[in-house]
């Protein structure tokens, strides 16, 4: 396989594992996300899309590197949310309301998961600091990858 055709399968390849893991996580293992895993999630669906756009429409170079991208964006945005968990810097939303501030008289206004508290970790990384780690080395390597002539 050249160096396109492993970019454009890394470009589908990524995004569906890391998706289907943040899936089977929230629904099997009840690991719901906070807002900032959604903003994770949403450039791994652009890049899936993108992805298999790579493999079938042409240019499938920019394709694959607009999907690599994509992921490298997802795991930017995890590497800010592990810092967020971690404490090495303030979230940008409600979802790191410290209990104190929880509005008691409304309880819809009280967020259900929280953003700056890792509900699972392997190593001390948390699953943020996960998608940072795979979706920038990913993300990089298929814009190597999609750049790379022969």
């Amino acid at each position: 396989m050249d160096a396109l055709g492993k970019a454009r399968a890394l470009a589908v390849l990524v995004p569906a594992a890391l998706l289907g893991g943040a899936y089977v996580a929230q629904y099997g293992f009840g690991l719901f996300p906070c807002e900032m895993c959604w903003w994770q999630r949403y450039p791994h669906f652009a890049a899936l899309g993108l992805g298999l756009a790579a493999l079938r429409l042409q240019p499938a170079r920019v394709w694959a590197a607009l999907a690599g991208l994509a992921i490298l964006i997802s795991g930017l945005i995890g590497g800010f949310h592990a810092g967020v968990e971690y404490g090495w810097w303030q979230g940008i939303t409600a979802c790191t309301t410290l209990p104190g501030q929880i509005d008691v008289m409304n309880p819809a206004a009280a967020p259900l998961v929280r953003c700056d508290v890792a509900p699972w970790s392997l190593w001390g990384i948390s699953l943020a600091g996960f998608n940072f780690l795979i979706s920038t080395a990913a993300g990089a390597a298929i814009l190597a990858l999609a750049a790379y002539k022969r």
